[in-house]
């Protein structure tokens, strides 16, 4: 099959703004793109040369990593079955991670023990499992699917860094990462240059194209190591050793047997010095000659590693910390638009799918229509696509380059289906956003209870979007008390149910049946009214009745509140329909009481407005810091702010402090005051 003329000109285009890149980088040190960008351009261009060899010119920039076909090696059934963990990418995520171990521990054992961790490098390479027997190594393998990988044992034994025996004569098996020092990458491919053989993209294809090459003499040339971090199983056989407690004990142990354990891990008592390291390595992994992704972090007390167990693909007491953000190359297909639990509309770009940050991704937020016109974004334009965990994530650059003359522009329509009724949409006075019109269509309904049972809200386990859905299609419900007076008989024969999943799901609405103030607040989908607002509602009134009774001045006189949205909240809870769904709501749930906590607050009264970066703290602890100490913190500067910390590079904050004569502090004087 011969290219077209569009898929030429693509191929054509591609290589000259590779090339441009490329010397961007390389010769005038001043790249506009990141790497993984470069590299998806670059992958984009490999495809079409494969599947088009005439296009394959010879001063083409294009790299191949090669490697072996799996099926070239012997399958290997691994006796202990190997887990991936879990992700998160920040602070509040890692912290529910630890609360949810904490209530698996509470539930299952009427117990929760203190624990610490263990926290590791997450190194960017090959996952292999090494069997020992009578401290000789019997296999090495790669972890496959994790119940069945593939029999490298003669490449790995070319790896100086793994012991052929080991000091002890133990039964085990033991787990650790392969991996090209980028030193070592960067010789290879001068190599390979020199004899115009095509060049590794990155370290760890290089890794994992190297073990799994068929001749285990090239698997030595490349000069790969290899770190060992965990024990899968231990058979001491009266050597004198004792079996590790804690992850730590493990490496250490490791060490003592003859593995090269990665000397860069840090045991932490707590969260927050899990986030000092993070954030400490976050802006060191460069340094290190190996690729780093993020954090491993272990509950460190293998009692309790063994309390928590796995779920069906992870482990409880474990979790991956990701670092930020990877960016990749791909294509917009079509705008299309998501009708949200209040009504507003989010153009989502459709895009072909692409793999970034560990997952598949179709589709991304545009925001706004503003936001479209910014970036100039066109249907079947070539864009950078950027995500650092975000379910959805952003396009941050639109390739012009690429542009062949058939891209469309795009305009909103004054008209959306989801919206109900005739489907007509508004601008949103005094923002760039656009809604429904009419303002109870199924879309919003959906969202709503989505959003309703999610975790900001009454965290309803096995509640998700889909189960959502479904039970709206069958018409089981369609308000918010509707899901308190599901019954198992309801559920028990809907397609993926159970008498097991029928119970669980029963059981944990029953159980949510009580909720904070704050978070019953944000529940209800009130137009304005996030997390943050829900807190200053909940601490100023106390009560649900005091929220339901106040007066749209006295709503619009709380700090963090103002004219917009105390209208949103006073309208919101005289509405006729509202007020009708809340009756009902109310019967089936308990709405706690706000409770301030006890002990000194020396910050009570205190409003304080954050701006720039803090050398000591984030900006998340000093928020919990000022919070802990009985004060307030807000996003904007008003007359009614008491302090504006100002730390380095600050903003327009600190000009709207000067200008309103507000006292500012910097992050010196804020210390003091929060320690004093």
């Amino acid at each position: 099959m011969k290219a077209t003329p569009d898929i030429k000109k693509r191929a054509k285009k591609l290589r000259n703004l590779v090339d441009y890149h490329r010397a961007l980088y390389h010769e005038q040190d001043q790249p506009e793109i990141s790497d993984e960008a470069y590299d998806s351009l670059l992958k984009e261009l490999i495809d079409i040369e494969g599947r088009y060899p005439e296009l394959k010119s010879f001063n083409t920039p294009t790299e191949r990593v090669g490697g072996a076909p799996l099926e070239f090696f012997e399958k290997v059934k691994h006796a202990i079955p190997q887990w991936s963990f879990d992700n998160v990418f920040n602070k509040e995520e890692l912290l529910e991670w630890e609360a949810r171990a904490k209530r698996f521990l509470k539930k299952e054992t009427d117990n929760v023990p203190n624990f610490s961790f263990c926290v590791e490098h997450k190194i960017d390479g090959l996952k292999i499992i090494l069997t020992y027997e009578k401290g000789v190594l019997v296999k090495g393998a790669t972890r496959g699917d994790g119940l069945v990988g593939e029999d490298i044992t003669q490449n790995l034994k070319t790896i100086e860094d793994i012991p052929l025996k080991l000091s002890k004569s133990v039964n085990i098996i033991v787990v650790g990462e392969a991996w090209l020092p980028k030193s070592q990458l960067k010789k290879i491919n001068e190599k390979r240059k020199e004899k115009n053989e095509a060049l590794f993209a990155n370290a760890r294809n290089a890794a994992a194209g190297s073990l799994r090459q068929l001749d285990s003499r090239i698997v030595k040339e490349r000069n790969l190591r290899a770190f060992v971090y965990d024990i899968d199983d231990l058979n001491i056989r009266d050597e004198g050793i004792s079996v590790p407690k804690t992850q730590t004990d493990e490496l250490k142990l490791l060490k003592s047997l003859g593995f090269v354990v990665n000397p860069s891990f840090a045991h932490c008592q707590s969260i927050l010095e899990v986030e000092k390291y993070y954030d400490t390595w976050r802006k060191r992994r460069e340094t290190e000659d190996y690729g780093m992704d993020g954090l491993a972090i272990k509950i460190n007390e293998i009692s309790v590693q063994k309390s928590l167990g796995y779920t069906a693909k992870s482990p409880r007491y474990a979790i991956a910390y990701k670092f930020p953000a990877e960016e990749v190359t791909t294509v917009v297909e079509d705008i299309l638009f998501q009708v949200g639990r209040t009504g507003v509309i989010t153009p989502v770009a459709k895009l072909r799918p692409v793999l970034v940050d560990g997952s598949t991704v179709s589709r991304a937020t545009l925001h706004n229509e503003d936001e479209i016109k910014r970036l100039d974004i066109r249907i079947r334009d070539s864009v950078i696509l950027k995500k650092a965990g975000d379910v959805i994530p952003d396009i941050v650059r639109v390739l012009k380059e690429l542009r062949s003359g058939k891209e469309k522009p795009f305009s909103f329509p004054k008209k959306i289906p989801e919206c109900g009724g005739d489907g007509s949409i508004e601008r949103v006075p005094g923002q760039s956003a656009y809604r429904c019109v009419v303002k109870d269509s199924s879309a919003q309904l959906e969202r709503k209870l989505e959003y309703f049972v999610s975790r900001k809200a009454f965290d309803i386990d096995g509640l998700g979007k889909r189960i959502v859905k479904q039970l709206m299609e069958e018409g089981l419900i369609s308000s918010f008390a509707d899901i308190f007076t599901l019954k198992k008989g309801d559920i028990v024969n809907l397609e993926g149910f159970g008498e097991l999943s029928a119970d669980n799901l029963i059981e944990a609405i029953n159980s949510s049946r009580e909720i904070s103030l704050p978070r019953f607040l944000t529940s209800l989908s009130i137009p304005q009214v996030g997390e943050e607002t829900a807190e200053d509602l909940a601490k100023y009134f106390g009560t649900l009745s005091g929220v339901l009774n106040a007066s749209e001045e006295e709503l619009s006189s709380i700090e963090g509140v103002g004219p917009i949205i105390a209208k949103s909240v006073y309208t919101w809870f005289r509405d006729l329909g509202h007020k009708n769904s809340l009756e009902k709501l109310l019967r089936e749930i308990k709405v706690l009481d706000f409770k301030n906590e006890s002990g000194d607050r020396p910050l009570k009264g205190l409003t304080f407005v954050l701006t720039g970066s803090l050398s000591t703290l984030s900006r998340d602890e000093a928020k919990e810091k000022i919070k802990s100490l009985g004060g307030s913190v807000s996003a904007s500067v008003s007359s009614k702010t008491s302090f504006v910390v100002v730390g380095e590079e600050p903003g327009e904050k600190a000009k709207q402090a000067e200008r309103l004569g507000v006292s500012i502090l910097n992050e010196g004087e804020f210390l003091k005051k929060i320690s004093s």
